[in-house]
């Protein structure tokens, strides 16, 4: 029998199955903490300047007349990041997501090599680590290259978590774990807000926060290896023996199991590697691929940057960051409604959602600077501000699922690893548009309006996969292409005809 096949005797989401997709899922919410950690621990408080003997010449004379007027421990009060230091608080947050392009480029190849388990456990370990050296750098240099390291881990087994979760389930359960994957984010973004409210050492902070990566460890190490990707790799009886245990624990008999032999896969390496060289040679793959990575990057620098300004914005921080994360979780069930719908499917709504985020970025921009003491402008711009966050997650979920349809499987990997090394370069710039505002208050928004329109209307170039085969072979996508022009081409005879 076949893989498919097997999970059906085996159980495709049984007890098992939910236990181990548990772990990984609830283990989002700690790299969510990790993803947010600059968010509050490098919070700017108002401050003032003593100017009576002129301004300040140097940083040590800035420090002697630097004021904080507002109780608040962070890396900017530690080591006085303010005024021409500023700077050094983004550089932190995008030191982080280089770190994260680094893991996906490395980690990704390097699972594919020698299995998911070693490499997510090992991330793991090493993140834990890193986010203890977080918590005590005794300099700024050291704090910078910790959130390096942090996030070369957390982008390394961030992939691999996600392909786990689906790979220990029947393909008739992947777009749901693979949801819950991106809700259990959102909530630790949300938990990390309330988590900050009540540590506000930053140095404690960082240690709680990273601590939970410790208990998650401990329950991953008694996770098994892939049984999809042990197949993938000619050791069809390790294969057997996971889903047998799998079998065994979901209160199945599953003694007799077999799945049909196949040789190493030496040659699909051979095919991976060319893979990259495939997406610019193919014409198909080559339009779909320079759509695809601005879209991801459209999506990474609107969901980053809107998450990271959130300490930025008036009102209780603790509370922006806790309402930045608790608004994406109704953008999973909404975009999972549309994209099976045949009138929306996935071109329309991802295209829609990005435009949508686009276009509540845009409206902020009308609203007058506050003048009074109400703050109502403040709540307004706020409020545009969550919804285009809810917009733009919705968009980035139908981006992990469309872009999977839309490649092959011979070049499926290589496909989501460009997009998501395009995702990360979002990321890096992310840190750096909410400090925008000191060019003009409505700057971030402008660049994030520009950046979802922009990626909403590429979208609409993308064919639309909904009830569609996928292609499993670069002939199968050539042939695909073609049929769909006959059509389309029968579609435009027609309404000639009937005009």
């Amino acid at each position: 029998m076949d893989l498919e096949e097997a999970f059906q005797v085996v159980g495709e989401f049984g007890p098992y199955q939910k236990r181990a997709v548990a772990v990984l899922v609830l283990t989002q919410v700690y790299m969510a903490c990790q993803s947010m950690l600059i968010v509050l621990v490098g919070s700017t408080p108002e401050y003032r300047i003593d100017q009576q003997d002129g301004v300040p010449s140097s940083q040590q004379e800035l420090i002697q007349r630097v004021t904080f007027t507002e109780d608040i421990d962070s890396i900017v009060t530690e080591w006085f990041l303010i005024k021409h230091q500023a700077y050094k608080v983004s550089l932190a947050g995008s030191l982080f997501f280089a770190g994260l392009l680094i893991g996906n480029v490395v980690f990704g190849p390097l699972s594919d090599r020698i299995g998911r388990r070693p490499v997510y456990l090992t991330g793991l370990f090493f993140e834990v680590i890193f986010g203890y050296l977080t918590a005590v750098a005794p300099s700024y240099e050291v704090f910078a290259v910790s959130r390096l390291l942090v996030g070369l881990m957390n982008g390394g087994i961030g992939l691999v978590c996600f392909v786990l979760t689906q790979e220990y389930v029947g393909k008739s359960y992947w777009a749901m774990t693979g949801t819950l994957t991106s809700m259990s984010f959102a909530i630790g973004i949300a938990l990390f807000g309330a988590l900050g409210y009540f540590i506000r050492p930053w140095r404690n902070l960082a240690t709680v926060a990273n601590s939970s990566g410790v208990l998650f460890f401990l329950m991953s190490v008694s996770l098994p290896e892939s049984p999809r990707w042990l197949y993938s790799q000619g050791q069809t009886e390790r294969a057997e023996e996971v889903l047998r245990y799998m079998a065994l624990r979901n209160g199945r008999a599953a003694n007799n199991l077999m799945l049909q032999r196949v040789g190493s896969a030496k040659g699909g390496s051979r095919n991976n590697r060319a893979g990259v060289l495939q997406l610019v040679i193919h014409p198909v793959l080559r339009l779909r691929t320079m759509v695809l990575m601005y879209v991801w990057y459209a999506c990474s620098l609107v969901y980053y940057g809107l998450t990271l300004g959130a300490s930025e914005t008036s009102g209780s921080r603790y509370l922006n960051v806790a309402m930045y994360g608790l608004v994406e979780l109704p953008a999973y069930p909404l975009c999972m409604y549309f994209i099976n719908k045949d009138w929306a499917g996935r071109r329309k709504s991802m295209a829609s959602f990005l435009c949508l985020a686009g276009s509540a970025c845009l409206c902020t921009m009308f609203i007058p600077e506050n003048s009074g003491e109400t703050g109502t402008s403040v709540h307004v711009v706020t409020s545009f501000a969550l919804v285009g966050k809810l917009m733009v997650s919705a968009a980035f979920n139908i981006a992990y699922v469309y872009t999977s349809e839309l490649y092959p499987t011979v070049v499926r990997n290589a496909g989501l690893g460009v997009c998501s090394m395009s995702c990360r370069v979002g990321g890096i710039l992310a840190p750096f548009v909410p400090s925008m505002r000191a060019v003009h208050t409505s700057m971030p928004f402008t660049v994030f309006c520009l950046s979802g329109l922009s990626a909403g209307c590429l979208g609409l170039l993308l064919p639309e996969t909904l009830n569609g085969p996928s292609a499993e072979t670069l002939e199968e996508l050539s042939s695909h292409s073609r049929v769909q022009k006959n059509k389309q081409q029968k579609n435009n005879r027609k309404q000639q005809e009937l005009q």
